[in-house]
């Protein structure tokens, strides 16, 4: 029976819109609903199971409103929630983040690799398990960004700030030799211009988000072959200030959004 049903995206806030972007070029027919959830913004120094019960909440709200397929927008959120979500919701496809540690190792030329990421993302047993299977003979170097993800949720892009941290957390990375840069949060994907400026034109600088939306489009071919359209309308929700998230989102999407709040009992 064919049906028609939307995309639903999350994150810990507005770092997801760059995976949402690479979404909605892939799939410009497709209903999409994002939800930052700002409220509980960062999720880098939650625990596991906070960041776990945050996103079963947001998953029920996203199938509530008619979405069939889920994209974990967030690394952190991913190697805290993506095993939780694949068991109690295993009749949708759930596509999840994950630093993009193959590609990045395949890229580098000195045989070093930067990973900045959030401190939740770095000390997960996920992000552990990639290293073992694709970092062979390469060093990894590893690098928290506390700070970062808070700077992308003001719409601080381009302050004198934004970048002491970008020089703070990138400089142990270049000293160590590393040619090759992964950005292992989302939000770290509008902050790529500046880390450009920072670490200089050599260096390679891996983000995932469109290896992310093709496996979204794979996956949808593959395991709801009956689906329809619903229809190209994007909708955005919080759990945090409204009026901010429209003013953020509005900026880092590139045109007029209104953002609505959660109901109260998904905040």
């Amino acid at each position: 029976m064919n049906h028609s049903g939307a995309i639903g995206v999350f994150d810990s806030g507005v770092g997801g819109l760059s995976v949402l972007h690479h979404v909605r070029q892939i799939l410009p027919n497709e209903r999409l609903i994002y939800i930052a959830d700002s409220g509980h913004v960062p999720y880098g120094d939650k625990s596991p199971a906070y960041i776990e019960a945050r996103s079963l909440t947001l998953t029920r709200y996203l199938l509530s409103q008619g979405a069939d397929a889920i994209v974990i927008a967030c690394n952190t959120a991913t190697a805290a929630a993506a095993h939780a979500l694949r068991v109690k919701y295993n009749k949708f496809p759930i596509i999840g983040m994950e630093p993009a540690v193959k590609p990045a190792v395949a890229a580098t030329k000195s045989g070093v690799v930067g990973v900045l990421a959030t401190v939740g993302t770095l000390e997960s047993a996920r992000f552990a398990a990639l290293l073992e299977k694709y970092a062979g003979h390469v060093k990894i170097v590893t690098q928290g960004c506390p700070g970062l993800v808070e700077q992308v949720e003001r719409g601080h892009l381009t302050e004198a700030d934004t970048r002491r941290l970008i020089e703070r957390y990138a400089a142990p990375l270049l000293v160590q030799g590393a040619d090759t840069i992964i950005l292992g949060c989302t939000h770290y994907a509008f902050l790529a211009p500046l880390i450009r400026e920072v670490v200089g034109a050599d260096i390679t600088l891996v983000d995932t988000g469109e290896a992310v939306a093709r496996q979204v489009q794979r996956r949808i071919q593959i395991e709801l072959p009956h689906r329809l359209s619903a229809g190209a309308k994007v909708e955005f929700f919080t759990s945090g200030d409204t009026e901010q998230a429209s003013r953020i989102i509005s900026g880092l999407w590139g045109e007029a959004v209104s953002v609505l709040q959660l109901p109260q009992e998904f905040l």
